[in-house]
């Protein structure tokens, strides 16, 4: 090659490398998410795609009603409540229902309800009264059901959860009926990563929340004095102002002192996505109204731009640095083993296999004779040593990435003479 051209050309080289390692880092750029806190994950693994202060307690507003939704289905599951049974409502609920101030669809004393007819305008329409009515239909009170609600959250494993009504308003609005011990300014509080760790909950025991959630508007009990065109809060659904395809829920939340919350779900690539966003500070009720969900949009695209499920080890697969176990007192010393199930891992997109590392473990200290094929001898996991967001603290969230170690031969115990012969050959060595 001529010299005086190949200065350029080597310099043309380098520059398409720059450009290429630059797009690689821009992908792996954070979202300027505009909220007091945020988190997004996989439905199926509970991986976690981005977190920002998702640790910290805080105001959660009607999203509190995942809960109070939760636990009504829980009852309808357990036998103890039919979705076509009457639910009586109060003088109190029905006086809190006609508040214009609240979320809410109108109650009467006089009229009939059924529980399916509630729980859908608790969802669509955030109803409040409606949530009251379903919980003391469940618990006798709201207090009763209250302490229903602080049992399932520390069954999930949730410590420092503040929950003082069903609903999430601010006790202020519930007269005298507050939860005993608490204050008129009180408010029930979560983290963000709590709201996931509720959301994944519901979704995994009932996927069905979803066929209401979804729905973009619906009359409220038509049949009735009452009846109510409701219109779903989450304007990420079909038709409403925020829509995008996808999106089938979940609930929206806002207080003063949440300031505008919303937990959202959509099915996009084939992956199931949660996302928590609390507080988005950009939030004006006539300038911006749909800022939680425009930030709810900058979770969405950044989890399905930026990272990836890859198969690092297939079923059968053969496991790295690990090709055999020892079985001392085996007549083959020496087995192999492969991953009995298939590995997918979640990776950033400008990364793959070769950035993962495993690590196995053995069940036993010494593997003892005999020893049948397809045994399972240990564990292989596989993770991305750079990874610090890791997985929500559900008790499966590691199943996704290990499988058990398994042999692929089979070994009867040597007899007495083998193995004293090995020792006095070991002796010697």
């Amino acid at each position: 090659m001529n010299k005086k051209h190949s200065i350029p050309f080597v310099m043309g080289i380098i520059f398409l490398l720059f450009s290429l390692l630059s797009t690689n880092v821009a992908a792996a750029e954070e979202p300027d998410i505009r909220a007091e806190a945020a988190i997004s994950l996989d439905y199926d693994t509970g991986k976690i795609f981005y977190e920002q202060n998702s640790d910290e307690a805080m105001g959660i507003a009607s999203t509190t009603k995942l809960i109070s939704l939760y636990i009504v289905q829980k009852e309808v599951q357990d036998g103890n409540l039919d979705w076509d049974e009457e639910v009586p409502i109060s003088e109190d609920v029905a006086e809190l229902s006609e508040n214009l101030d609240l979320s809410n669809v109108p109650l009467a004393q006089n009229e009939h309800y059924t529980v399916q007819d509630l729980f859908e305008a608790a969802v669509i329409q955030s109803a409040n009264a409606a949530t009251i009515a379903l919980a003391e239909k469940v618990a006798g009170s709201e207090e009763e059901f209250v302490d229903q609600m602080r049992q399932q959250v520390e069954d999930w494993g949730i410590i420092d959860a503040k929950i003082v009504n069903s609903t999430g308003l601010s006790n202020e609005f519930l007269g005298d009926n507050i939860y005993p011990g608490t204050t008129k300014e009180d408010e029930n509080e979560l983290s963000a990563k709590d709201l996931a760790i509720v959301t994944r909950n519901l979704l995994q025991d009932f996927p069905e929340t979803l066929e209401v959630s979804r729905i973009p508007e619906k009359e409220f009990a038509p049949d009735s004095s009452t009846s109510f065109d409701m219109e779903n809060f989450n304007k990420m659904l079909p038709g409403l102002s925020a829509e995008r395809n996808g999106v089938d829920g979940l609930k929206t939340g806002t207080t003063d002192l949440a300031g505008a919350c919303f937990v959202g779900t959509t099915e996009q690539d084939g992956h199931r996505l949660i996302t928590v966003i609390l507080n988005a500070t950009d939030h004006d009720e006539m300038e911006n109204p749909d800022a939680r969900f425009d930030e709810t949009n900058k979770l969405i695209d950044y989890s399905l731009e930026n990272w990836k499920q890859e198969t690092v080890l297939a079923e059968n697969d053969a496991i790295p640095d690990m090709s055999s176990v020892t079985v001392p007192q085996g007549k083959k010393q020496s087995l192999p083993v492969v991953a009995q199930d298939e590995i997918d891992l979640w990776l950033p997109t400008n990364k793959n296999e070769e950035d993962v590392s495993y690590h196995t473990s053995l069940d036993d200290e010494e593997i003892e004779a005999p020893v049948e094929s397809g045994a399972t001898v240990g564990t292989v996991q596989a993770q991305d040593e750079d990874d610090n967001l890791g997985y929500l603290d559900n008790e499966d969230a590691k199943s996704q990435v290990e499988s058990p170690i398994i042999t692929t031969e089979s070994t009867e115990k040597a007899n007495i003479f083998a193995t004293t012969w090995r020792n006095i050959k070991g002796f010697f060595q």
